[in-house]
This record gives C-alpha cells, sequence and structure tokens, in this order.
C-alpha cells in the first residue's frame, strides 16, 4: 500500500462522522449495537474510507441513498475490523437492484440435456469485479438479524475468499501454522454439512453451504456474525478459526 493511499485514508478516517449515519447505523445495521465505543468509532473511519473508494449504482431503476450505501457499508466494514486492510481491492463498484434479479442459468441433466433460463438472485460477488445486491434483501436481512442469513455478509465474505488473502493481514493467512490448521478445520466442517446434506440430516448451517468451499466460508461467515453462539456451541473448532480469522468474538460480545 502506497504511502499516499495510507496519507489520504488516516485524513479521510478523521474527518467527522455525520450524525445522519448513526442514526442509519442504529436503524439498520443490528451488529452496530453490540459494538464497544472504541470499535464503532474504527468502523465509521472504515466506512468513511469504503464509501470515499467504491462506486454505488442503482439498477432497474433504483435511486442510491445514503441510506442504501452506509447500510451496504457498515456491514461490509464490520468484516474489516481489527486488522489492517486494503478495502477488499479488486472491488471497485456496488450494483444494487430493488429486488432479487436475473441472472442467466444452465441445467444440465442425464442423457446431455441442456435447458437454459433464467434464476433469482439476491446477491452476487465477481472476483474482481462488481458486488451485486438485493436492496429488498438487504433490508430482510435486517429485519431480522438472529436468522443466519445476512446478504451483505454473505456477499463480501465471497470478496474476501476470491481476493486469497490480498490487503487482508489476518494472522490465521499470514502464519504457515495457522493456514494449516485453518483449512483442516474448515474442509472437516464442510464436509460434515456435505455429507449432512446428502443424507437429508438436519443441521445449524444452512445447507447452501455445502455446494463448494467458497459457499462454505461464506455461509459460516453469516453465522457466525448472526447466531454466534449457536455456531460456537455445534460448531467450536469452526467458530475459533472464524474468530482468530477475524479477529472477532461475536460470541462474547
Amino acid at each position: 500500500m502506497g504511502l499516499f493511499k495510507r496519507w489520504r485514508r488516516k485524513r479521510i478516517g478523521q474527518k467527522p462522522f455525520p450524525d445522519t449515519w448513526r442514526f442509519i447505523l442504529k436503524d439498520n445495521v443490528p451488529y452496530y449495537s453490540r459494538l464497544k465505543e472504541n470499535d464503532r468509532q474504527e468502523l465509521h473511519r472504515h466506512i468513511m474510507v469504503f464509501l470515499s473508494e467504491k462506486n454505488f449504482e442503482g439498477c432497474g431503476g433504483l435511486v442510491i441513498t445514503d441510506e442504501i450505501k452506509v447500510t451496504i457499508a457498515a456491514q461490509a466494514c464490520i468484516l474489516l475490523l481489527h486488522r489492517k486492510t486494503d478495502y477488499y481491492p479488486g472491488l471497485n463498484t456496488i450494483l444494487v437492484y430493488p429486488s432479487s434479479f436475473m441472472v442467466p442459468h444452465r441445467t444440465i441433466y442425464e442423457g446431455g440435456m441442456i435447458i437454459e433460463g433464467s434464476l433469482p438472485l439476491s446477491g452476487q460477488s465477481w472476483h474482481r469485479g462488481p458486488v451485486i445486491l438485493s436492496w429488498d434483501d438487504v433490508k430482510h436481512s435486517i429485519a431480522d438479524a438472529h436468522d443466519g442469513h445476512n446478504v451483505v455478509f454473505h456477499e463480501f465474505a465471497h470478496q474476501i475468499d476470491s481476493a486469497m488473502g490480498e490487503g487482508d493481514s489476518s494472522d490465521v493467512l499470514r502464519r504457515h501454522s495457522s493456514f494449516i490448521a485453518w483449512a483442516r478445520v474448515m474442509q472437516k466442517d464442510f464436509q460434515r454439512l456435505r455429507e449432512a446434506f446428502e443424507s437429508n440430516q438436519s443441521t445449524v448451517l444452512d445447507k447452501y453451504g455445502a455446494t463448494n468451499p467458497a459457499e462454505f466460508f461464506a455461509v459460516a461467515t453469516e453465522f457466525f456474525f448472526e447466531r454466534p453462539a449457536e455456531l460456537q456451541k455445534h460448531h467450536p473448532d469452526l467458530y475459533n478459526e472464524l474468530k482468530n480469522f477475524y479477529h472477532q468474538d461475536p460470541a462474547g460480545n
């Protein structure tokens, strides 16, 4: 990270945080109320930098407002607390639709038959591309902060994962021994979820996480911040690794 970029970000982070934005955080970001005051101040600085560097674009007729920007930026920046960060390098634009958006979808059946159509999504994340979100689904995540589903946490966890540690100073990624332990636990719990999915057993984690390791990390991140005590009880090793990765302990807050 260049000296000018660090200087610029420090200057931005020192600016007064608007009172209207504080009200948005209190109303729209449930996790904000659980943070200690020094963590709130750190989050404010992250939000200021994030909003100065990322471009928000409304799609499908949606007009971007401060409420939309601050609500999304705050949840994206919660994942960055307590460690040095380069604020999702490679991400320049967040596209926001009023509601779920359609993407092309192809299904291949036995015998080679292919059916093409469209699939509605609430969010999508592209490596070195945009994050796409449905504002209705962002608001739904706000309405129930303990259901284990948060589309912003989910899609920005994909951004962290796809960057492969670029711009992130988490000790888990920097140290070989801790990375090996991280990978072992993630693989173990991912396989556990896959087996539960295949045998139709009930699970704490959303079975969508059994799709692949990337989706598992994103789903686990949602649960870590929204249902931490439950995740800690049923997946203690996974919880501990996520606590080390994010440098946060939401179950202990």
